[in-house]
């Protein structure tokens, strides 16, 4: 499938919406190489799903709708142009089988949110929450967090919007995405 989104010409020359589309696979892309949405545009679609999620939320409704597309769509960019497809032997049923697998290689190895925070600020000024909703939206499941980061709680008591969007992320991973 092809997806294509516009913008006004004035914008469209350094804008996340070009980046995406001419150099990142973002829209073919898997979200994951073994979990949810490992299948072709399993990226888009969960980033859609998290959109969707986020805007279920009725805290939601106090930010710009812009804002909340901003977080979900962009909260996964880092996992663009990551995975590549390899042939490798597979347990199916009690046997091996060849299979086409992904293969998740980050040639920009910045962290999961922090990645995500880095692109995505190059082509948008996103407000000190938008950031942190980005940022943290691993929530525990963040590296930092796991080592001792006393970050992301400061950043939920402060930002609403980055537990919010953690939520939203773990309900579409976990709930929506489920049977895929």
């Amino acid at each position: 499938a092809v997806f294509r989104l516009s913008l006004p010409k004035a914008a469209a020359a350094n804008s996340p919406t070009r980046y995406l589309q001419e150099e990142t696979d973002f829209f073919t892309a898997p979200a994951s190489a073994k979990y949810h949405g490992a299948f072709e545009s399993g990226l888009l679609m969960h980033s859609i799903n998290v959109c969707a999620e986020l805007n279920l939320d009725p805290n939601s409704k106090v930010y710009p709708s812009e804002t909340i597309i901003i977080v979900a769509l962009l909260h996964d960019i880092c996992k663009a142009n990551c995975y590549r497809t390899e042939k490798r032997n597979v347990k199916e049923n009690g046997g091996w089988v060849e299979k086409q697998v992904y293969v998740f290689e980050d040639e920009l190895p910045l962290g999961h949110g922090e990645k995500s925070l880095y692109i995505a600020s190059k082509f948008i000024k996103l407000s000190d929450e938008e950031a942190a909703a980005i940022r943290w939206h691993m929530g525990a499941f963040d590296n930092a967090f796991r080592g001792g980061d006393r970050g992301l709680n400061a950043a939920y008591e402060k930002y609403p919007l980055a537990v919010m969007l953690h939520l939203a992320d773990m309900r579409a991973t976990y709930l929506v995405e489920r049977e895929h």
